[in-house]
């Protein structure tokens, strides 16, 4: 059994295709991933379905929580397990946060019912979304208006080993960054925004990436200057600090009082239009904190070899003691969408990174694909290429 299953590992990463990545220019740069190999044999992993069920707590019908869409998966490593924690929407967009399990960190078996969800708790009124929350009854003619949830998490485990997981909820008018802590990856605490206080209240916010250090497979939020930090924004990339993980003050120009901006989008390349933080971001004392991003192809004055609005990722990196202080990024992609799968659905031409553990002395990345389904992609650090 052994031997098959290892012929079948072979096989599998030899039928990954490497066309999604720029290789010749990514190696140029000693300090970012080279490359990730699509594991085209089994991709996609995760598929929504209707075989999930679970009786909704706020309006006590049953569901079929994963019918419509899969995506956007958040992953940690336990006990030599991969358990990926995945955003998923039922049948009018409510997003639940699934959790799915891997001893390979290919094929995944799903738990029945969701572990994160919106709750009669008080952190409803921000999860819930506000039409249904005035009783607005549902109509067929809009595609997004019921849209609501928890979205998007990203992990980290602190030092004490507890997990901490940032997330997007969302009341179909404003998307804010949360977080919530965990001993087990089942039952989960809500602490409530990330930015807090009458200022930000309102404030569009999204995509929340902690900074931590890799011990062996686990991803543990790293002190600088005695602070932890985190990359956030869906437009620029911003920033905020913390002295315990849940308490966090964003970075503001001392002059203006505003947001300060530590990424931007770039005309004439793949991210023209937007930029967006993948996974956690990645401590490295000598090379500096390197960050993956998603980023989004412009109308116009973009890169033209892209589809108009293409979601594709890049890497940057930003200074070891100065974690706002950005040192380079790359000029192309090192991963975008060429798979059918990954070029329609929910919303067309998307790879969007978010999950990434070291496994097996492998990295594997996991991403969302079309806003649909969630696939893979993996790099060796001994394979020679």
């Amino acid at each position: 059994m052994k031997l098959i299953a290892l012929l079948t590992g072979l096989l599998l990463f030899n039928s990954c295709t490497v066309s999604s990545t720029k290789k010749n220019e990514l190696n140029s740069e000693a300090w970012a991933f080279p490359y990730f190999k699509k594991v085209d044999s089994i991709n996609p992993i995760l598929k929504p379905t209707k075989s999930q069920s679970f009786t909704d707590p706020i309006t006590q019908q049953k569901v079929f929580w994963e019918e419509r869409n899969v995506l956007n998966p958040a992953a940690v490593v336990k006990n030599d397990t991969v358990f990926m924690l995945y955003r998923a929407q039922d049948q009018w967009g409510t997003s639940r946060i699934g959790l799915a399990y891997s001893t390979d960190g290919l094929h995944f078996e799903k738990k029945e019912n969701p572990i994160f969800y919106p709750d009669k708790d008080n952190q409803k009124d921000l999860e819930w979304n506000f039409r249904k929350q005035e009783g607005v009854p549902y109509s067929l003619d809009c595609k997004s208006c019921y849209f609501d949830g928890v979205e998007d998490p990203r992990i980290v485990q602190s030092k004490e080993g507890e997990y901490i997981m940032t997330y997007t909820a969302y009341d179909g008018k404003t998307a804010r960054m949360s977080i919530a802590s965990s001993k087990d990856l089942i039952h989960w605490k809500k602490h409530g925004l990330i930015l807090k206080g009458e200022k930000y209240k309102n404030h569009w916010s999204k995509s929340a990436a902690i900074v931590t250090q890799r011990e062996g497979n686990h991803q543990i939020a790293k002190k600088i200057n005695g602070k932890y930090w985190l990359y956030f924004g869906d437009t620029n990339l911003f920033m905020a600090s913390s002295d315990n993980l849940i308490e966090w003050t964003p970075l503001e120009d001392a002059e203006k009082g505003t947001l300060i901006s530590v990424l931007h989008p770039r005309r004439g390349y793949f991210d023209s239009r937007l930029v967006e933080p993948g996974p956690y971001a990645l401590y490295d004392e000598n090379k500096g904190i390197l960050l993956m991003y998603n980023a989004s192809n412009a109308a116009n004055y973009n890169d033209v070899e892209l589809p108009k609005f293409t979601y594709a990722a890049g890497q940057a990196l930003f200074n070891p003691q100065f974690p706002y202080k950005l040192e380079k990024r790359t000029q192309s992609y090192f991963i975008y969408p060429d798979k059918d799968y990954e070029k329609v659905g929910e919303v067309n031409e998307v790879c969007f990174v978010e999950g990434l553990v070291f496994f097996k002395n492998k990295w594997f990345l996991y991403y969302g694909t079309a806003d649909s389904k969630i696939a893979v992609a993996v790099f060796d650090p001994k394979a020679k290429n």
